[in-house]
């Protein structure tokens, strides 16, 4: 049998299967093909009657993330004319292994026939537990427009294109867009809705920041930061994002940090996570230090920690310390 027999052809949302002759078995199973983000496989099965299935290829995404599937299918009799049997329009249906869709078809069908699937949508649960989201309304919605948004946006900061404020900082100066800054932050908003200096000399100063920093904290509000330069500046950038009230950059630079606390790091994580009042670190740093016993690998720059360091981040080292040893 060649491998033609077994191949199916796709085109957007639809998928044909050509099968020239199944009196030679009683099962077949196509090779996967792609549709949406999923691989499919139909198959026939000749019994009594004609036994057709749809189904996704299993993998972790099927497992995960099982489509639901609204399409209709046909099969197509080429050696009578093209006549078509239809199965009743499928709207909605959850599809997760091989026993999920089969139609039993009655009529026998004799030499070559055409499989026709045509899916009308697929969709995905929503992970917030709401109504399931079509993966391709969605692909158009957030992806496209998103990254066209995005890009442009880029080109705005990377471009000087209509900037109207200039940030002067530790080491130069760069422009800016009020109306972006200020959707990002309720500080820089507070700035421009009041007759403070800022809006009236369309200039802001800040002097605890280098260019390159300011520069990194831009492309972040902008949305073309680069990943290297995010953990190159991850600390400068979640002190700014305290000072400028961008909750969801603290969060990302919040989760990044607690990503690689080592022995040669914990101790400023730890007081940052104090400064920054950021829970989730503060823990991990003290786990890290106590539960596993790495407080013996860094005895030196405890020492000189326990001298200078805030007094209540000492209280809550030992406090952990002692907490530890209750446990044994």
């Amino acid at each position: 049998m060649s491998e033609s027999a077994f191949r199916v052809e796709t085109t957007a949302r639809l998928a044909q299967w050509r099968i020239d002759n199944l009196a030679s078995c009683t099962y077949r199973k196509s090779d996967p093909f792609k549709i949406g983000n999923w691989n499919w496989h139909l198959s026939v099965e000749k019994n009594r009657a004609l036994y057709l299935r749809l189904h996704p290829e299993i993998s972790n995404l099927t497992r995960d993330n099982p489509p639901i599937a609204s399409f209709i299918i046909r099969v197509i009799c080429s050696a009578d004319d093209r006549k078509a049997l239809t199965h009743p329009e499928i709207t909605d249906k959850q599809l997760k292994n091989n026993d999920d869709f089969v139609w039993p078809i009655e009529i026998p069908f004799t030499g070559k026939f055409i499989i026709d699937v045509e899916f009308l949508d697929l969709k995905t649960a929503s992970p917030n537990g709401g109504e399931p989201c079509s993966i391709w309304a969605e692909g158009f919605t957030t992806k496209q427009s998103n990254e066209t948004a995005l890009a442009c946006l880029g080109r705005m900061l990377t471009e000087g294109i209509n900037t109207d404020i200039i940030i002067n900082v530790s080491d130069g100066s760069i422009g800016a867009h009020r109306a972006v800054l200020a959707s990002r932050s309720p500080v820089f908003h507070s700035m421009f809705s009041h007759n403070l200096q800022e809006k009236e000399l369309s200039t802001i100063n800040i002097p605890d920041m280098s260019i390159e920093v300011f520069q990194t904290f831009l492309r972040y509000i902008y949305g073309n930061i680069e990943h290297e330069e995010f953990q190159t500046h991850r600390l400068a950038l979640l002190q700014a994002a305290d000072k400028y009230d961008i909750l969801d950059l603290k969060e990302v630079c919040h989760e990044s940090l607690m990503e690689d606390i080592d022995a040669k790091n914990v101790l400023e994580r730890l007081q940052n996570a104090n400064l920054y009042r950021l829970h989730k670190l503060k823990t991990s740093c003290l786990r890290y230090l106590v539960k596993f016993g790495k407080i013996y690998d860094i005895r030196d720059d405890l020492n000189a920690f326990l001298q200078c360091g805030d007094r209540e981040l000492i209280a809550d080292i030992f406090n952990e310390v002692l907490n530890t040893w209750k446990g044994f």
